[in-house]
């Protein structure tokens, strides 16, 4: 069973929020309510959307955006009575992503709301396939496909040889010790003729990508390996 889109509805009147609630609850959203900025900053995160009011007492719905954005990148929408460009630029300026002027229409309401989160969700995806990408000059190890391309062009790795690679790259200001780099890609106690076992892959690792005499991955005297 999909697990519920959860809208956060922050305004200070309860008739508002009664409204957005029966609006957005029967299309399958799951509604939680703040009644302050406060409020609204404390619960911000984890949400699908968080809908704002302006003009709230205290702290205004401006200010609660603002510390909203240095926690999460959820989509806000503000509600508001004014409809002024100097209020919307405010708004945009603070961090959000669109106004809805009050009194606003369910179908004006329901198609920013499905916009925004449909955006959020396109955003999240391409930040979780970034980040299976790891990229170090011109070599690209792609985790989900465990594949390597150098300039473009795939190279073949055996697992270890991948994996050797991988921990080198994710860590380019680190130099690994042979025992840090077998016991952390082997799983097993390092003895002194392990060492021989990764010379051995690195070697291949070397000729394999270093065709053009480029060089990749440095040996530190004494100390072990990294990415030059």
């Amino acid at each position: 069973m999909q697990e519920k889109q959860k809208i956060l509805v922050a305004d200070d009147e309860p008739e508002i929020r009664e409204v957005l609630r029966m609006m957005l609850g029967s299309e399958g959203y799951e509604i939680l309510e703040a009644v302050n900025a406060q409020e609204a900053v404390e619960r911000a995160e984890g949400m699908d959307l968080v809908i704002l009011d302006v003009m709230m007492p205290g702290e205004s719905g401006i200010q609660a955006c603002t510390k909203i954005r240095e926690k999460t990148n959820v989509p806000i929408l503000f509600l508001t009575a004014k409809s002024g460009e100097h209020d919307k630029v405010i708004g945009f300026s603070a961090g959000g992503d669109d106004y809805l002027v009050k009194p606003f229409s369910y179908m004006e309401l329901l198609s920013r709301v499905k916009a925004l989160i449909r955006r959020y969700r396109v955003y999240q995806r391409t930040e979780e396939e970034e980040k299976k990408l790891v990229f170090y000059r011109d070599i690209t190890v792609n985790q989900e496909l465990q594949t390597v391309q150098v300039n473009g062009q795939e190279i073949a790795l055996t697992e270890m040889e991948y994996q050797i690679l991988l921990l080198l790259v994710s860590n380019p200001r680190k130099v690994f010790s042979v025992k840090e780099i077998y016991e952390t890609i082997w799983k097993e106690v390092f003895f002194p003729n392990s060492g021989n076992t990764v010379m051995v892959h690195i070697r291949n690792i070397r000729r394999k990508l270093e065709k053009n005499g480029e060089s990749y991955i440095q040996n530190i005297w004494g100390r072990g390996y990294c990415v030059n």
